[in-house]
């Protein structure tokens, strides 16, 4: 077997560095496809949670107002405090007898994060609005779907799960089921 030359030496150089340039290209074009997928997938995400929450609007609000007795209903609710924000699904507020507010979020897949930050959400409720500290405080997760064990841990902490049936919202309370006031403690 005869030794390369230099001008073949030369030549498989240059097609490893051809091939070194076409892979690089190769690499920023997967990443660039990547980043599109991801913004996709993301957009796509956020039409589910959109469109889950349209859904759960009016199944909610019949809710709050013939189970809760709520008389100001509102979605998509954000207030700042200092440099804080807070944003609720669906909002409701009674005076009078029932003397309440509810914080509903609403999930298309009920994880137990989401619990947490309803429990956070709670607590920040009521840093961000000393004015409701007279009424009593309660919390509901909507979703569409979530596994038997984090709805359980859901209504432990004392929260209202709301599940669609039928395409229409509705709380799914065990009897032996005790909301918890937040009014009454620090949550977070």
């Amino acid at each position: 077997m005869e030794s390369p030359n230099f001008d073949t030496i030369r030549q498989i150089l240059q097609d490893i560095a051809l091939s070194q340039k076409e892979l690089s290209q190769s690499q920023k074009e997967t990443d660039r496809l990547t980043k599109s997928n991801a913004k996709l997938i993301g957009d796509l995400g956020n039409k589910f949670g959109s469109f889950t929450e349209g859904m759960a609007f009016p199944s909610m609000e019949k809710v709050l107002r013939k189970q809760f007795g709520m008389t100001t209903i509102t979605t998509n609710y954000k207030t700042e405090y200092g440099p804080d924000t807070l944003e609720v699904d669906v909002l409701g507020i009674a005076n009078g007898m029932v003397n309440a507010v509810v914080l509903v979020e609403v999930k298309s897949h009920l994880k137990e994060r989401d619990i947490d930050q309803l429990l956070k959400n709670l607590d920040r409720f009521r840093r961000f609005h000393p004015e409701y500290n007279n009424k009593k405080l309660f919390g509901i997760l909507a979703c569409v779907q979530g596994s038997q064990e984090v709805r359980e841990k859901a209504i432990t902490a004392g929260l209202y799960v709301a599940s669609i049936h039928d395409e229409v919202f509705e709380l799914k309370t065990p009897a032996y089921f005790v909301p918890r006031d937040f009014s009454l403690t620090v949550t977070a």
